[in-house]
């Protein structure tokens, strides 16, 4: 019998499995299909996550650099309300790449990490769980003392568990250009419906577009009106859900949700790759297999971690709807320099933050 079943290797699941598995846990993780396929996610991420792997990891995966983001209230052509750091706030990254990586990360470290295993069935007892799959060889059957759901938005481990959903689940459309732009700054726009979209260039591998919206928005007529607005064909079009809000409970006697699944997001934009990794991390220092009450104590360290940080990132996201004079208005008064970490809506009242605020008013 295994310690862990990881269900889902994107990067929460892959971090809990190797972080456990240099703990000398027996970990077992089920990829449905081959690790980072199909691609839903997209690849602008802060510095912080090469802090996450392994040697060599920013040479191979490393796109382009980004010192800042325009807002745009409207269109490509609208005024653009820039917001920067004098250093590097940001990396674009192969986004597919690093999944890879950290999956091998976690093979390295001894974790079984199996591809093209999709979970068909999860069952809880009081000592176990049973963990039912369909793989290359046909369907079987693994059991282990623990089960870990990382397994994305609309997680089957979840729902087995009966354990609560997401507050929401937006809808994401991703697509990409082969124009080559090495520019330092994303675009942001205001212009879909309670979230926005943006345009993120990616060096020599193109410029990456995206739209989320909640269900009932017609993202794709949205998204067709950005890509017109740039003038510009794009390609290799893919799609996925997009989860705001943790429930109240991401834990039962013998299983835990990590990531997506737990919806461990920031809501101001809805990326989770650092929260759903620092939240592995969490796991893997709570949780013992063999005591199924520190299950709690990891219920309580992420939500410690990360909890002020989604509720401030909720109320930016409430910005986003405010009618667009208001918008301008406000994105006018307070663009410039920042000193504020992009994962971290907490450092708005960083000491960082408060010199570029002053600096910023001192020149006006």
């Amino acid at each position: 019998m295994y310690d862990f079943v990881v269900v889902g290797v994107g990067p929460a699941g892959a971090r809990f499995a190797r972080r456990a598995a240099e703990d000398g846990y027996d970990v077992v993780a089920l990829e449905k299909g081959q690790v980072g396929e199909p691609l839903a996610c997209s690849g602008h991420v802060s510095t912080d996550v090469w802090t996450f792997t392994g040697e060599g990891a920013r040479e191979a995966l490393f796109q382009n650099e980004i010192y800042g983001a325009r807002f745009h209230v409207g269109g490509p052509r609208s005024d653009a309300y820039p917001f920067y750091k004098r250093e590097v706030a940001s990396n674009v990254i192969d986004r597919v790449g690093l999944d890879r990586h950290l999956a091998d990360l976690a093979r390295e470290a001894g974790a079984d990490v199996r591809e093209e295993h999709t979970v068909t069935a999860v069952e809880e007892g009081h000592d176990r769980v049973t963990v039912e799959y369909n793989g290359p060889d046909g369907p079987g059957t693994l059991e282990a003392k623990m089960v870990a759901g990382c397994d994305g938005p609309r997680s089957r481990v979840r729902e087995a568990l009966e354990l609560p959903e997401p507050d929401e689940l937006l809808h994401g459309v991703l697509a990409f250009s082969d124009e080559e732009d090495h520019q330092d700054f994303v675009d942001v726009h205001l212009t879909a419906p309670t979230f926005f979209a943006w345009r993120i260039p990616r060096g020599d591998a193109g410029v990456e577009y995206g739209l989320a919206a909640p269900p009932g928005v017609q993202v794709t007529k949205h998204f067709e009106e950005l890509i017109d607005g740039y003038e510009i064909d794009v390609s290799h079009r893919c799609s996925g859900a997009i989860p705001i809000g943790p429930p109240d409970r991401v834990t039962t006697r013998r299983g835990f949700l990590l990531g997506d699944a737990a919806a461990q997001t920031k809501p101001f934009t809805g990326g989770g790759i650092l929260y759903g990794m620092t939240a592995a991390d969490h796991a893997a220092r709570e949780v013992d297999p063999d005591r199924p009450t520190t299950l709690a104590a990891y219920e309580r360290a992420w939500r410690d971690d990360l909890e002020r940080d989604q509720q401030l990132g909720r109320w930016i996201r409430r910005a986003y709807s405010l009618p667009e004079p208001i918008q301008r208005l406000g994105l006018g008064a307070l663009s410039g320099e920042i000193g504020v970490h992009m994962d971290r809506p907490t450092s708005l009242v960083s000491p960082s933050h408060l010199r570029a605020m002053l600096s910023r008013l001192h020149v006006r």
